[in-house]
């Protein structure tokens, strides 16, 4: 006996039992899926989308077109949900593993018109998986990860179909570095690669896309505070702080009341003395850069002289 599928529409509370359901299921996916056919092979079209910044994005990359796209359907949240999985754990392939999955659902639909039970399709498709998986053992040839000719051969076969592809070569070598800055050893000689924690994407408006490059440290995309500053800094001297660069309040609420002009400008020398008195401390030992992860006050020009003039 057939087990009964129960689909809840939640913008009408409306609920779909049995071969409604599946084929409500089948149809949410398979338009998940057209969205962004399109999207795939060498004469790819662009789509522009507009995100919740008010920013417009034009890609062909089908992770970034469908986290973009809000879906009330559960089966068209699984197939978003699973080209999340695809970026996450293999990092391409997010098109064409929605377009595939599409297309089964797809070839099942005949399938269950014929009422054959969906656990003997399933079986049938774990069979196919299998097979699959036995020629890609046959077809597939170790990759010696040291060779430079080999690694570009392979890389650029994942972005030749992107945007970037006309800058093939500069691509496939920022990759390339990027991975190797990032790869550590681990116990046992098992090489590690976290791009999401140890790798960033810095993009900074101007300039050509032949000025990119990879950074062997930490960036940090800030400019200068004061016209003194220098513009350039070899082997700096850093000092990082937990504390906030701002002058200390009250712990609860407090009243100040005054009766004379001169009271006023008194309690604005206290906040600029204490101020003063922090920024002696930083520079009593010399830095060349100065980084907190706390705020720092508006009225810190006290901040910006004694650093530049010290």
């Amino acid at each position: 006996m057939q087990a009964p599928v129960v689909v809840l529409n939640t913008q009408n509370g409306e609920r779909k039992l049995g071969r409604q359901a599946q084929l409500s299921n089948i149809t949410a996916a398979k338009t998940v899926a057209d969205i962004i056919r399109s999207c795939l092979g060498p004469k790819a079209m662009l789509k522009m989308l507009l995100d919740p910044m008010g920013g417009i994005v034009l890609t062909n990359d089908g992770h970034a077109i469908l986290r973009e796209i809000e879906v009330a359907h559960p089966a068209a949240k699984s197939m978003i949900e699973l080209s999340r999985t695809q970026d996450e754990e293999v990092g391409d392939g997010t098109t064409t593993v929605i377009i595939l999955a599409g297309e089964i659902l797809a070839q099942a639909l005949p399938q269950l018109e014929r009422n054959i039970h969906p656990v003997v399709i399933i079986q049938a498709f774990k069979r196919a998986l299998a097979d699959a998986l036995e020629i890609i053992e046959e077809l597939s040839q170790p990759v010696d990860i040291n060779d430079d000719k080999a690694m570009y051969t392979l890389i650029s076969s994942s972005i030749g179909t992107k945007f970037v592809s006309r800058w093939s070569e500069l691509m496939c070598s920022l990759a390339l570095k990027s991975v190797r800055t990032v790869t550590f050893e681990q116990s046992g000689g098992k090489r590690e690669v976290d791009i999401k924690r140890y790798a960033r994407v810095e993009k900074i408006p101007g300039g050509e896309i032949e000025d990119s490059k990879v950074l062997d440290g930490v960036m940090l995309n800030k400019d200068i505070t004061h016209p003194k500053m220098r513009r350039r800094i070899e082997n700096p001297r850093i000092v990082l702080l937990d504390c906030t660069l701002e002058y200390k309040k009250g712990e609860s609420q407090t009243n100040i009341e005054i009766s004379k002009e001169e009271d006023w400008n008194r309690i604005l020398q206290i906040e600029e003395e204490q101020v003063k008195a922090m920024c002696d401390a930083i520079i009593a030992v010399k830095p060349d850069l100065v980084i907190t992860e706390k705020g720092v006050s508006g009225t810190y020009g006290t901040v910006h002289k004694s650093l530049c003039m010290g």
